[in-house]
Order: C-alpha cells, then structure tokens, then sequence
C-alpha cells in the first residue's frame, strides 16, 4: 500500500506545467481537467497558475483553487466554503472540496459561482491586512 502511495506522489512531483499535468492524467479525465482550467482562468484571468502540492493550483493574492484527477473523478480543493456548501448538494463534499464524478458533466455556473465568490473572499482580506497595517 505505502508504494502505491509513494509512486503516485513521485508521479505528481514530476510534472512542472497544468499542461503536463493534463497530459499525464487519465485519458478519461483530460477533457474534464481542461474544461476546469478553461474555467477558473475564465473567471480569475489574474490568478497565478502553478503546480502545487503536485497538483494545478490557483493563486489569487491567496490561496484560489486546485485540482486533481483521480480514477473516478476530478477534485476541486480549497474553494468551497460552508456557506457554498448546499450549491453541491449532488455532489460529495469534504472540507474545502468536491468531487465531480467523471461521468456527470462539470456544473460549470456553479464552479464560475464558487471562484468569483473565493476571488472577493481573497480581496476582502487582503484589504483588511492592508487596513490594519496602516493603523
């Protein structure tokens, strides 16, 4: 079991790019990984793109998004919140995450919804640090 672990996360370590990333996916994956990209630098065009934690994640003056691809769906990381939360009621749901099943289509609106909403939470806070360092 431990080298199965280690495996996947020396595979994820390798990858530089999104792109080579994507690559490396699943081939039943790819489609649904590129329409997630396409989607978050939709909405966040100013976001930073990097890999992290050996996945795509998204930066936007703080943590934005990530993703990653497993066998039977794609996670989204570090975007939903508790009050986002019932939007996903079809969907499995972890602390900050969804899983979207492989064989359901992407909920596209509600993904744009959910990373126009952590874009004004980001905001929202960076402007209250740049308060209190005035004070």
């Amino acid at each position: 079991m431990k080298k199965e672990a280690s495996k996947k996360n020396a595979k994820s370590s390798a990858v530089k790019t999104v792109d080579e990333y994507i690559a490396a996916a699943p081939k039943e994956a790819r489609s649904k990984l590129i329409q997630l990209r396409q989607t978050i630098t939709a909405v966040a065009p100013r976001a930073e793109e990097r890999i992290s934690y050996g996945m795509p994640y998204y930066k936007y003056h703080r943590a934005l998004a990530g993703f990653a691809a497993y066998k039977s769906h794609i996670g989204l990381y570090g975007a939903l919140t508790e009050e986002q939360r019932h939007d996903f009621r079809n969907y499995e749901t972890a602390k900050g995450s969804i899983r979207f099943p492989l064989d359901k289509p992407l909920p596209v609106k509600l993904i744009k919804k959910l990373i126009k909403e952590r874009i004004k939470k980001n905001e929202t806070s960076v402007k209250k640090t740049a308060r209190r360092a005035d004070d």
